[in-house]
């Protein structure tokens, strides 16, 4: 370890040097990503300076201890005990801090919810989690904008996408992609018995221009008529936009908004992000393996956190958490759950498991 952090420490020092370079400070793209790597390594090497700091008080208390008598002795004892305990701990903070880097991390954030399995009650609930995540972006003071959305018949949601945009979005919804499932009595059971459903939820990092390169040629467009409620514009002008991915396939189409132009924006936001999506998942494993991991089949078996409303119950089935306060975690009490992912997560990178492990 002691190698490696000299090694970030040299680094470092370059990092700095280079914020200086006029180069480098008229050049946005590469002043970005010095200044993002300056971020990432000032915590690493201030540890690493209290580490050594630690480190040399233990070397000269362990020397002068033998030559020590009376309170002396105490004294030096004392500062042994004291150096150890901070070398302990700074150890352990350097093992945080040395842990790979969510590439993601300051990132904007797409969601994309859809009922599943469980007709019309799944679209509710889609709706459901919709509100909920607005409450839980609000509590963290981070901004919604709705790309896209298809009401279902009951005002429920067959399809509602968003982008959560704020520094700390990803760190927040990560976690949130999976089947979601539900226990409740519905809207359209007249015997009162409780039904299970499900509502599925991606989660996709926002995916900047200099991270995806589309070439226009690559690019089916079509437009046409907008369906559904919207105004004059909306349902009597071809401003619905569809644009398909040549090479990949990917579709996505928008037709909230009155015009071609802010329509195709908002699909290429959404097809960028896919897209990078895509290429994640491919470096880590295969794209069909890792989409499951988080959509799976849609089902009601395949779930990553269950909500049961007649036990006021939410359990994240991840990590074995069960809370009994459902009404606050759907009006955006969510930091309960997160953090022990996100505890978990780290407990995991710690110990050199995958996630599957």
């Amino acid at each position: 370890m002691l190698e490696r952090l000299q090694g970030l420490e040299e680094e470092y020092q370059t990092v700095l040097r280079r914020l200086s370079d006029p180069a480098v400070l008229t050049d946005q793209a590469t002043l970005r990503e010095v200044s993002r790597r300056h971020k990432a390594l000032e915590p690493i090497v201030a540890a690493y300076h209290s580490y050594r700091r630690a480190l040399d008080d233990l070397a000269t208390a362990k020397e002068m201890l033998p030559d020590a008598e009376g309170e002396d002795r105490e004294m030096l004892r004392a500062e042994v005990d004291g150096a150890e305990a901070r070398i302990a701990a700074v150890e352990e903070e350097l093992k945080a801090l040395l842990l790979p880097k969510d590439a993601n991390d300051g990132k904007n954030v797409i969601l994309e919810i859809r009922g599943a399995e469980g007709g019309e009650e799944a679209n509710l609930f889609a709706k459901v989690l919709f509100e909920m995540y607005l409450h839980y972006a609000e509590r963290h003071n981070l901004k919604i904008e709705i790309l896209g959305s298809d009401p279902s018949d009951m005002g429920g949601f067959n399809e509602v996408t968003f982008m959560v945009k704020g520094k700390t979005a990803w760190s927040h919804f990560k976690y949130e992609g999976g089947p979601h499932r539900v226990q409740r009595v519905p809207v359209t059971e007249s015997q009162g018995r409780i039904h299970t459903s499900a509502a599925t939820v991606t989660v996709l990092p926002e995916a900047e221009e200099i991270d995806v390169h589309i070439e226009e040629k690559d690019l089916k467009i079509d437009v046409y008529r907008s369906t559904g409620p919207g105004g004059q514009s909306v349902n009597t002008t071809d401003s619905a936009v569809r644009i398909t991915h040549l090479p990949t396939g990917v579709v996505v189409a928008m037709q909230d908004e009155k015009s071609q132009i802010q329509n195709r924006a908002k699909a290429m936001v959404v097809l960028r992000a896919r897209l990078l999506k895509a290429e994640q998942d491919r470096q880590a494993a295969s794209l069909s393996e890792t989409r499951r991991s988080q959509i799976g089949g849609g089902g009601r078996s395949e779930k990553i956190r269950t909500y049961n409303f007649k036990e006021n119950r939410v359990t994240d089935h991840r990590i074995g958490l069960t809370l009994h306060k459902l009404d606050r975690v759907l009006l955006g009490d969510l930091d309960e759950i997160v953090d022990a992912l996100g505890a978990a997560e780290r407990a995991r990178q710690l110990s050199g498991r995958t996630a599957d492990a």
